[in-house]
């Protein structure tokens, strides 16, 4: 009986492979450490915070978060923690009331663990699929000489990072986002 299953599996892939093009069956499929990737020969940690507001509906967005380098070495090599991730989106809830901590008040918000980035020190690509939000995903160039300015003078309003950020079927060109330390 195994011999049958094994051979009858054989023969359905077999078939399957035939109706392939030869550059499908050269190109392996892409793994999903390759979904992440990271080149970053500086340090550019920080929030990123909108220089203008970015609307979706209810929600605003309200930072892009770049963690420290062995942040996404320990990513890419699987080390996972709930609720974090070397590359982050924040979008706060504008209609909701707000929500008292310790620090105060603040917003209800939507954080974005991404399903794939690509970052290096001029560019970051972020790829999330949000339940509140559907498929969000952010395309930037960062400028290197604006965002060691602006770390030197620990927050600057000026933009460090611009691009374009798709949120469903809605696209916002021309995002720019301020650098900020945080706490």
């Amino acid at each position: 009986m195994r011999t049958g299953i094994a051979l009858a599996a054989g023969l359905l892939l077999a078939v399957a492979a035939c109706g392939r093009s030869d550059r499908a069956a050269e190109t392996p499929p892409p793994t999903r450490a390759a979904a992440f990737s990271h080149a970053l020969p500086e340090d550019i940690s920080g929030y990123y915070l909108p220089t203008r507001e970015v609307r979706v509906d209810n929600w605003r967005l309200h930072h892009v978060f770049m963690g420290q380098v062995p942040d996404f070495i320990a990513w890419e090599a699987g080390g996972r923690t709930p609720g974090f991730a070397p590359v982050m989106i924040e979008f706060e809830d504008m209609t909701g009331p707000p929500l008292a901590t310790d620090a105060g008040e603040r917003r209800r918000r939507l954080r974005l663990i991404p399903a794939a980035y690509a970052v290096t020190d001029r560019e970051v690509r972020f790829a999330a699929l949000s339940g509140g939000l559907d498929e969000v995903s952010f395309e930037g160039r960062l400028d290197q000489d604006a965002l060691s300015h602006a770390r030197r003078n620990l927050g600057d309003e000026g933009a460090v990072l611009k691009g374009r950020l798709k949120v469903g079927n809605r696209t916002f060109d021309g995002v720019s986002l301020r650098w900020w330390a945080g706490d």
